[in-house]
């Protein structure tokens, strides 16, 4: 790592070395993320750094990218290191405090647009950084949401989003408990709530249980504590013809379908990710 701190260093030494460094951290893109790493660091692009390799890399862009290089491989996201994630056609800030949007969850958005009825109003549950709400709020000019989490932390971050995407006029946060603090109807709720059981949170990869929020992963025991919560509230949130996207795990449609069913909800359809796991359930007022 010393020696990709050199800085006396190319551009091409300085990405060789820390692509062994990543590789030996396990890291499995260590090439790209290195590309990725020194490119923030030099506040350019990564064509940039291809374009000239015998370039020097200043002093201080070097010692940041130490102390970037150092963090990755204690395995801290990328994300978090570059302060943004790309999520649908959008780029959002991302920290510590809020899950990092993962391509996986575009099925959300791909599952919501796909509504019959005209979407106006939306509500995101759990909003995190705002990516599905903001997602859709870009696909529906005519459309107004409100973004609901926990941690006040969150919804600053998802304000911070919604301004920087051009939403900030259609898009409001509020710190609450779930829907505790939402009244009215609304034509779309969306929601990825924590699904992972407790147990298995620890062995999740490092990325994932050292450094993102518990409160954003952990399911409870059997991993659908929040599923019970969320579908006795729908009921009293959707407007006539309304439907409800959740996120949901690996495995677990049958047992969110008949949660959703004990509440008065009607399971329409199903939406596979990339990886063709199920991954986003639409649901209607039975």
């Amino acid at each position: 790592m010393s020696g990709c701190a050199d800085p006396g260093g190319s551009v091409g030494a300085f990405l060789c070395q820390a692509g062994q460094v990543l590789r030996a951290a396990g890291i499995e893109a260590p090439r790209q993320e290195a590309r990725m790493l020194l490119a923030h660091a030099m506040a350019c692009r990564e064509e940039d750094l291809l374009r000239d390799p015998r370039a020097a890399v200043p002093p201080p862009s070097a010692a940041s990218f130490g102390v970037l290089l150092r963090r990755r491989t204690d395995r801290e996201p990328m994300a978090h290191l570059l302060g943004r994630v790309g999520f649908w056609a959008l780029m959002l800030e991302t920290n510590a405090a809020t899950l990092i949007p993962r391509s996986d969850s575009e099925a959300i958005v791909e599952a919501a647009l796909a509504s019959p009825t005209p979407i106006r109003r939306i509500l995101d549950l759990g909003t995190g950084t705002g990516a599905l709400l903001l997602a859709v709020l870009s696909e529906c000019p005519e459309a107004t949401g409100v973004g609901v989490d926990l941690a006040p932390e969150a919804t600053a971050l998802a304000a911070r989003n919604a301004a920087a995407n051009g939403l900030a006029d259609r898009a409001a946060f509020v710190c609450g408990d779930w829907a505790a603090a939402i009244a009215g109807r609304f034509d779309l709720v969306l929601s990825n709530p924590p699904y992972i059981e407790s147990a298995a949170v620890p062995a999740l990869m490092p990325e994932v249980a050292r450094f993102e929020p518990a409160l954003a992963l952990d399911g409870g025991v059997d991993g659908l504590d929040a599923y019970r919560l969320l579908v006795r509230a729908m009921p009293g949130l959707l407007a006539p013809a309304g439907r409800v996207v959740l996120e949901i795990g690996q495995g677990q449609r049958p047992a969110v379908e008949a949660l959703a069913r004990a509440a008065g909800l009607e399971p329409v359809a199903v939406r596979p990710d990339l990886g063709g796991i199920d991954r986003a359930l639409v649901l209607r007022a039975g």
